[in-house]
């Protein structure tokens, strides 16, 4: 089966805006969704970009004002402050990656399902999502074992493979979350979906 490589931050208010979305393509095209969850303060640096902390305010009213119209457009709830936005990002990503593994291991969970879950948990609920109670509960209602996926989240594997895709990011030219690849083709944004699906379509 053809793959999406889908890069992106588990902390992401754009990822959150286009995961169900980029989930609904890849079933509709007959495509598997390769969850490569990442750590933005590691790959914007080496591209030139600006950490958030260093962007100007202006830029950070602008990017919150253009999520909520977003958000409004997609039907979305979204909360534009959630206290929770800043914190650890080892648990949200490694479950992605635990989940991915046990799905190709055979396990019945629904992996995109629990990746939406993640993002929903911090921009529309304002849950602290690197709270293992709050990641046991999703874990449980996205048809996964919580326990042991949670231990091989934080397993030193694991957070490696996100290293891994943290540099694997910054070589394929990855400018931020979420980012979508077809091929060697880069889709940044989530904006950007409806040429995601042309190019799905196009075969």
């Amino acid at each position: 089966m053809e793959t999406i490589d889908y890069y992106y931050s588990t902390r992401s208010s754009f990822a959150y805006l286009g995961a169900a979305r980029i989930a609904a393509l890849a079933a509709k095209y007959g495509r598997r969704l390769v969850h490569k969850p990442i750590i933005l303060s590691t790959t914007l640096p080496p591209i030139g970009a600006q950490q958030f902390a260093d962007r100007p305010p202006q830029r950070t009213a602008y990017m919150r004002r253009d999520f909520q119209r977003c958000a409004a457009r997609l039907g979305l709830e979204v909360e534009l402050e959630p206290i929770h936005h800043n914190g650890p990002v080892e648990l949200p990503s490694g479950i992605v990656v635990a989940a991915q593994h046990a799905v190709r291991g055979g396990a019945k969970g629904d992996l995109d399902a629990l990746s939406i879950a993640v993002l929903a948990a911090l921009w529309r609920d304002d849950r602290d999502i690197a709270d293992e109670a709050v990641i046991a509960e999703l874990c449980k209602a996205a048809g996964f074992e919580a326990a042991p996926l949670i231990e091989e989240a934080m397993s030193p594997e694991v957070q490696l493979e996100i290293e891994r895709n943290n540099r694997e990011a910054i070589i394929r030219g990855v400018m931020g979350s979420p980012t979508y690849f077809l091929g060697q083709e880069n889709f940044y944004g989530q904006d950007r979906l409806d040429f995601v699906e042309e190019a799905l379509a196009a075969g």
